[in-house]
């Protein structure tokens, strides 16, 4: 089985910096895009940054200029480096692994951590 563990969230003041990060693990063979979505209360979840195994990237607009993704394909890890923070980045912040090949199970099947609490004060 795989799974996916976050970490580096908090809470910081607005114009801070948080960097967060997710490990995946288990039988992985492949993991073709990884990303980071949140979602804030009485809000739908929403993409934030993701980051293929080849390296493009896709920002949501309201991050673009602020947040940076990046990847260890060795390491299976993707992190998010979050600058210039404001209150309307709080949101509980979730990893998406997707289309995660492994050796046992060559069907490709998408995961999700358990997502890790930012909170931007103002």
């Amino acid at each position: 089985q795989v799974r996916l563990v976050e970490s580096g969230g908090g809470l910081v003041q607005a114009g801070g910096s948080l960097r967060l990060s997710c490990a995946a693990s288990g039988s992985i063979f492949s993991i073709n895009a990884m990303g980071w979505y949140r979602q804030a209360p009485g809000k739908q979840r929403e993409l934030v940054a993701a980051i293929t195994s080849g390296g493009s990237t896709n920002y949501a607009d309201s991050v673009k200029g602020r947040f940076t993704i990046s990847r260890d394909n060795a390491k299976n890890t993707v992190y998010l480096q979050m600058n210039s923070l404001k209150p309307e980045d709080t949101a509980v912040y979730s990893c998406n692994a997707r289309e995660v090949v492994t050796t046992t199970l060559r069907k490709p099947l998408d995961y999700w951590g358990p997502g890790t609490q930012v909170t931007v004060s103002s």
